[in-house]
C-alpha cells in the first residue's frame, strides 16, 4: 500500500464561507432599527419614572405642606390680614403668622423666620368664608371682613420640568380649613 502525499505548500480544492456585501447591508439595516426602538423605548420608561417619582416627591411636599398649614390655621386667633395670596393670622401666642404665596413659592413666615413650603406652584389662591352655611348648601357666606372669617379654603398646583419639558406631574391641591380659636 501506497499513499500519496501532498505537499505541505498545496492547497486544497476547498470553498472559504464569507458575508456578501448584501448581507451585511440587511444585518446592519436591522440591528439599527433595533436599536432605534430600544432607544425609543429605553427614552420614554426614563422619563415615565422620571414623572413617577417627581409624583410621589410633589404629592409628599404638599401633604406635609397642607398638614403644617392646618396645625397652623386651626388653632390661630384670629385672620388680621386677606388677599388672594396672602394670609396673615394671629396665632396662638398672639403672633403674627403669615403665609404668602409669590414667584411659585409658598412660604410661612412667623417670628421673623421664613420657612418654604412649596416650589414650582403654577397657581395658589386663598379664599376666606364665614362660619354660616348657605342653606340647602355646604358653602359658607363671604365675610365682611377678614376678622370675620372663620373658614380658609385653599388650592394649588404645581408641576416640574422632566427632561426640559414642563410636564404636570401633581393634580390640584384643595382643603378647607375652620380656625377654633376664635
Amino acid at each position: 500500500m501506497s499513499t500519496k502525499r501532498q505537499p505541505k505548500n498545496h492547497r486544497t480544492n476547498t470553498r472559504q464561507s464569507a458575508f456578501t456585501l448584501i448581507e451585511v447591508m440587511i444585518a446592519s439595516a436591522l440591528s439599527l432599527v433595533l436599536a432605534g426602538i430600544l432607544a425609543v423605548f429605553f427614552s420614554f420608561s426614563l422619563r415615565s419614572f422620571a414623572a413617577m417619582t417627581n409624583y410621589a416627591d410633589m404629592n409628599q411636599k404638599s401633604q406635609l405642606a397642607l398638614d403644617k398649614m392646618s396645625k397652623d390655621i386651626r388653632q390661630a386667633r384670629s385672620l388680621t390680614a386677606y388677599t388672594t395670596n396672602s394670609l396673615t393670622f394671629l396665632d396662638v401666642n398672639n403672633n403674627t403668622l403669615q403665609y404668602k404665596y409669590t414667584n411659585g413659592t409658598l412660604v410661612r413666615i412667623s417670628g421673623g423666620v421664613s420657612t418654604t413650603y412649596l416650589t414650582n406652584c403654577d397657581s395658589l389662591q386663598f379664599w376666606i368664608y364665614q362660619h354660616t352655611p348657605i342653606s340647602n348648601s355646604f358653602d359658607c357666606y363671604l365675610p365682611a371682613g377678614a376678622t370675620n372669617a372663620r373658614v380658609i379654603q385653599m388650592t394649588w398646583h404645581c408641576s416640574r420640568k422632566i427632561l426640559g419639558t414642563k410636564a404636570t406631574t401633581e393634580t390640584v391641591e384643595s382643603a378647607t380649613l375652620s380656625l377654633r380659636n376664635h
